[in-house]
């Protein structure tokens, strides 16, 4: 394989990622904790697009426990959001690791 080849492959997969970066940005995770209390969506850049709280587990002499909820929900939905990625990323490289990539 001729070294040109390999830019131009190179060139093709970056152009790539960063159709695959974009369509992750539209899509997104959804995670749901506390029996359904407290609800984080998350698209696939680890951007957090909403948060729902329903308004039974708002006690003003417990806010430790929703604080947990809501962290609880954010870690889960970013995790997903990262397992999402990383599913994509390895469809374009074939499974190998490369350094840099999710």
């Amino acid at each position: 394989m001729k070294m040109n080849d390999l830019m131009k492959q190179a060139q093709q997969m970056q152009k790539r990622m960063l159709e695959i970066r974009e369509e992750l940005a539209n899509r997104t995770v959804e995670a749901t904790v506390g029996g359904g209390m407290v609800t984080a969506v998350v698209n696939g850049q680890q951007e957090i697009v909403s948060l729902h709280i329903t308004p039974e587990v708002v006690d003003p002499d417990d806010t430790e426990m929703l604080e947990d909820l809501v962290v609880a929900a954010i870690n889960e939905a970013l995790q997903q959001s990262q397992e999402l990625m990383s599913s994509e990323m390895s469809k374009l490289t074939g499974g190998l690791k490369i350094p840099g990539l999710p």
